[in-house]
């Protein structure tokens, strides 16, 4: 009960949070008002793409905005709908209906806080850097990529691959210009960008915007607006949860919490990367997203995950604590009830500007220039995960970057395994003649195996070790074997068998406590300890070698 309760401290608000949130706060609520006005569009438009309308993606703006920012472990993180996230949505909706997606995102949320409480974040530290790297030059891509039909001010194109939406936009460009749009994307990134150089605490994205949108304005250009906003948020309520539907919704449930696992923890382990000090808390990220999900179905909301764009808009206008986050969320309920109307006016083109120059910012052209430069094996995850997030989604891709980079470090490993010959002489007495050595070297060698005897590195051991000739004696040291699995323990019985068939004796000394366990349990070593051929030390094994050389006469008897 007590170590429950401690978990249940870990994961809430603490008082440093409360006090960060008061060091700075007009650099916050800048912040917050940027990040509001790049996400008012962004979440109607995935509330529209998921199939539940843009009231639902202004519900989970708003409401798992606001939750996820105070009680998630990202003081920078700013959480709501997600492109990501709508993918896995639609076949749930054309499945199960909009209150099939509701109650989804009810067990996913109750699926999150339990992994919260399991302390399960702490695993994300183990996901490569040249994969959250490679994930994050990836997602800048698909973000410009996406915003590539609003600046040309052409109707986005149907399709779910986004390079090929993109291009399909171009054609339709080329084939009937709209000039103006153009000019106000790339007026609003240029400005962002020679901006926030300049002054990178000015609130530049939010200057771009609104001087886009009086001189679209004032010159009467016809650009493509935002529109007409929904009135107001729906009333909290459980009317759309089918109890008789859980077990057939359990499934998807878990693909949506794995995904708002995956990209909180990713998104927030990038929004440390842009900033100097930050560092955000995996369990407590969690249990926010949980509270979000749990929330925003009540309001008619869509799962929510924690947003790289919006985070990453956030960082760049001067976010120092959660209250940005927190802000965004306020001034989205604001927007909503009071300047619908003046939010309707903002051209398509300055967000996608907006967008455009904040892709370009996530990519840290120096720290990709340096993975790529440190070892091939890193430059080939990185890419590869780019590569996989442009091309396929998050999810695919980050699992496709873990198996690379687990299969390039046990690659490594394997290349790392030695079987190196090692003298005698240091381990025998001084009192030995020079010619009983050199009959010593003679007949009985001493292999030391150095690192991990596992299935990786199994083979190649077995090959050297078989090569063993003209020699009555082997030893082999395994004090420095760091781990021994059951492919190695079978390899090695397989090797020691080898040895023994062509007339070899086999010596093993210096097993750790900890490998006696495979090797006893799949019989590598039964026959050898029966015969008195397992010695703790090496010494222990040279002479019993050198007695039963002498006893095979071999080598001549030694002075007692």
């Amino acid at each position: 009960m007590a170590a429950g309760l401690a978990r249940l401290r870990s994961v809430l608000p603490a008082r440093d949070d409360l006090a960060a949130m008061g060091r700075r706060p007009r650099r916050d609520l800048l912040a917050g008002l940027t990040v509001a006005i790049v996400a008012l569009p962004l979440a109607l438009g995935f509330g529209i793409s998921s199939g539940l309308g843009a009231e639902a993606g202004l519900a989970t703006a708003v409401v798992a905005g606001a939750l996820a920012a105070v009680f998630g472990g990202s003081g920078l993180q700013v959480s709501g709908p997600t492109g990501a996230m709508t993918v896995v949505l639609v076949p749930i909706v054309h499945e199960h209906g909009a209150s099939g997606v509701l109650t989804v995102g009810l067990l996913a949320g109750v699926m999150l806080v339990g992994l919260a409480l399991a302390r399960a974040g702490r695993y994300m530290a183990l996901v490569p850097a040249p994969v959250v790297e490679g994930f994050t030059l990836g997602i800048a891509c698909v973000i410009g990529l996406q915003q590539i039909p609003a600046a040309l001010g052409v109707p986005t194109p149907e399709g779910d691959q986004v390079v090929a939406v993109a291009w399909q936009a171009v054609l339709d460009f080329l084939a009937e210009p709209q000039w103006q749009a153009v000019a106000i994307a790339a007026g609003v990134a240029v400005l962002m960008l020679a901006g926030g150089r300049w002054r990178p605490t000015v609130p530049f994205s939010l200057i771009a915007v609104v001087a886009a949108t009086l001189t679209a304005e004032l010159a009467g250009l016809d650009a493509a607006r935002i529109g007409e906003l929904p009135a107001g948020l729906p009333a909290p309520s459980l009317a759309f949860l089918d109890v008789s539907a859980l077990g057939s919704l359990l499934a998807p449930a878990v693909a949506v919490a794995a995904l708002a696992a995956l990209e909180s923890l990713l998104s927030a382990a990038v929004a440390d990367g842009m900033s100097v000090s930050h560092r955000h808390d995996p369990d407590r990220e969690l249990f926010g997203q949980g509270l979000a999900n749990l929330a925003a179905p009540l309001f008619g909301g869509v799962p929510a995950t924690g947003a790289i764009a919006r985070t990453a808009v956030n960082v760049r206008s001067g976010a120092q604590s959660r209250l940005a986050a927190l802000a965004h969320a306020a001034i989205l309920t604001v927007i909503v009830f009071t300047a619908a109307g003046l939010v309707a006016r903002i051209p398509l083109a300055a967000l996608a500007g907006v967008l455009l120059a904040t892709a370009i910012r996530m990519v840290e052209v120096g720290a990709v220039k340096a993975m790529v430069r440190s070892t091939r094996g890193d430059a080939v995850v990185l890419v590869l995960t780019a590569v996989a997030t442009l091309a396929l989604d998050l999810v695919q891709a980050v699992i496709l970057g873990l198996i690379a980079a687990g299969a390039l470090a046990l690659r490594a490993i394997a290349r790392n395994v030695r079987l190196d010959t090692v003298p005698l002489r240091p381990d025998l007495p001084e009192d030995h003649t020079e010619a009983e050595h050199e009959l010593l070297a003679e007949h009985i060698v001493a292999y030391r195996l150095d690192g991990p005897l596992f299935f990786a590195a199994a083979h190649r051991f077995l090959l050297e070790l078989s090569e063993v000739a003209h020699v009555a004696v082997v030893i082999l040291r395994m004090s420095r074997v760091t781990t021994i699995d059951a492919s190695g323990a079978l390899v090695l019985g397989d090797a020691i068998d080898r040895l023994q068939r062509r007339g070899i004796t086999v010596y093993v000394s210096g097993i750790r406590d900890g490998h006696h366990q495979p090797l006893r349990a799949l019989g590598v070593i039964a026959r050898l300890d029966a015969a008195g051929q397992v010695f703790a030390t090496t010494p222990e094994a040279i002479a019993a070698a050198r007695e039963r050389l002498n006893h095979t006469g071999l080598l001549p008897a030694g002075e007692p």
